[in-house]
């Protein structure tokens, strides 16, 4: 399955950011065994490169396992070279296009209507609106779609279970979401916390 069909298929994102790698390797594979399979280790993170790489090998080469925060062109090859099948940007930087010249998926910040015109040649799979909550949350979506309804927008920033659904609701086809799922998980937290998180988010996005 193409990112595009896993996108609209999963319609949830998580976003791992730790500062514990060991944690946070723990926190990506806790996801994909509680059925969160669409995950990006923002390279923010403390060893991110190293997080994916070894998260790569424990979950074969088939796993949707993205880098997110990708801003430089340097950025996309150093997370393609450790294993990132997916790049996720919080805006229109030069990390886009080298992503896409190497083939691989794409998931490129906007937020503006200016950027969603800017991004329409960039070749990104889909557009994360970022930080949705800042511009209005799911009422900003809504307004957004009227001129560009056909766009796959995935909202992105204070994503929670109900603004989940209410996003889903208005036609994102996909959200991300960072700590309302993970938690602390990704700095030494609770795992059991974040199957459960994981499930109620799974069942909001289902």
């Amino acid at each position: 399955m193409d990112f595009s069909s896993a996108l609209r298929t999963r319609r949830l994102v998580a976003i791992v950011r730790g500062k514990d790698p060991e944690a946070s390797f723990r926190t990506v594979l806790t996801l994909a065994e509680a059925g969160v399979d669409l995950i990006e280790v923002s390279l923010s993170s403390t060893d991110a490169l190293a997080v994916i790489e070894r998260a790569r090998i424990e979950l074969g080469e088939s796993a949707w396992l993205g880098a997110g925060t990708v801003l430089t062109a340097a950025d996309a090859e150093r997370a393609a070279a450790a294993g990132a099948n997916l790049i996720v940007t919080p805006g229109l930087g030069p990390g886009v296009s080298t992503a896409v010249q190497s083939g691989l998926p794409v998931l490129a910040g906007v937020l503006t209507p200016t950027d969603v015109c800017q991004a329409a040649d960039c070749g990104a799979t889909a557009l994360k609106i970022f930080p949705a909550s800042a511009m209005g949350g799911p009422s900003y979506l809504k307004a957004l779609r009227a001129p560009f309804p056909d766009v796959p927008f995935v909202p992105v920033g204070g994503v929670g279970a109900s603004e989940a659904a209410d996003y889903l609701r208005l036609g994102a086809v996909a959200v991300g979401v960072g700590s309302p799922l993970v938690g602390d998980a990704a700095d030494g937290g609770d795992l059991d916390g974040l199957r459960r998180r994981a499930a109620e988010f799974k069942a909001v996005c289902s």
